[in-house]
C-alpha cells in the first residue's frame, strides 16, 4: 500500500492579546471610520486589516482576539500592525500587546480513504454517529487537539497552540492509522 505524506493546510489561528491599557471605543472609531463598532449589537469593534488579511476584535478592557490568520507569526503581525496604527491615530497605548495563539485550526488530507467505522472502533476517545455527524470525532491528548475524520480521508485538526502540534497530531494519528491498516489507498 502507497502511503502519501499528508497534505497539512493551516486555515485559521485564533490569537489573544493584551496591552493592559483601556480602550475608548467610540474614540477609535470615530478616529478610524473603517472599524466595526455597534455596541447595541456586540461589545467589541472590529478592525479589518488586509496585510495580513485579519479580523481584530478590540475590547474596552484592552483585549483583543485577531482570527483569520494562516499562521501564528501571521497573528502576531496582526496585531502589532493594529496596535501600530491605533497609535499612529494618538490611541494612547504604552505596552506593546502580549499576544497568545489560543487556537489554530488546519484542512488535511492524507491521500486514500479511511475505513470510519473500524477507526472509530479501534482509535480510543473517539466518537462516531453517522446520523448526527459524517465524521469521526478523535480526541487526542498529546498534543491536545481533536481532529475530526472523514471517509474520504480528509480531516479537520482543532485545538492546537501551535504549529508544531498540528504536524504532530496529524502525523501521529496518520501513522496510527496505517499500523491499524485503516487507511486504502487507490
Amino acid at each position: 500500500m502507497p502511503s502519501t505524506k499528508p497534505i497539512i493546510e493551516i486555515v485559521n489561528v485564533v490569537a489573544s492579546a493584551t496591552i493592559e491599557e483601556k480602550l475608548d471605543l467610540n474614540d477609535i472609531q470615530a478616529k478610524i471610520p473603517a472599524i466595526e463598532y455597534n455596541p447595541e449589537q456586540f461589545p467589541g469593534a472590529v478592525f479589518r486589516i488586509m496585510t495580513p488579511k485579519t479580523a481584530t476584535l478590540l475590547f474596552s478592557t484592552g483585549k483583543m482576539v485577531c482570527t483569520g490568520s494562516k499562521s501564528e507569526e501571521m497573528a502576531r503581525t496582526a496585531v502589532k500592525t493594529v496596535v501600530k496604527k491605533l497609535r499612529k491615530e494618538k490611541i494612547k497605548i504604552k505596552k506593546d500587546a502580549v499576544v497568545t495563539i489560543q487556537n489554530i485550526v488546519s484542512s488535511i488530507n492524507l491521500g486514500g480513504k479511511i475505513h470510519l467505522e473500524k477507526a472509530a472502533r479501534t482509535l480510543p476517545r473517539s466518537m462516531y454517529e453517522p446520523e448526527q455527524f459524517p465524521g469521526v470525532i478523535h480526541r487526542m491528548v498529546d498534543p491536545k487537539t481533536v481532529i475530526l475524520l472523514f471517509a474520504s480521508g480528509k480531516l479537520v485538526c482543532t485545538g492546537a497552540k501551535t504549529e508544531k502540534d498540528v504536524y504532530r497530531s496529524v502525523n501521529n494519528l496518520h501513522s496510527r492509522l496505517e499500523e491499524l491498516d485503516l487507511m486504502l489507498y487507490d
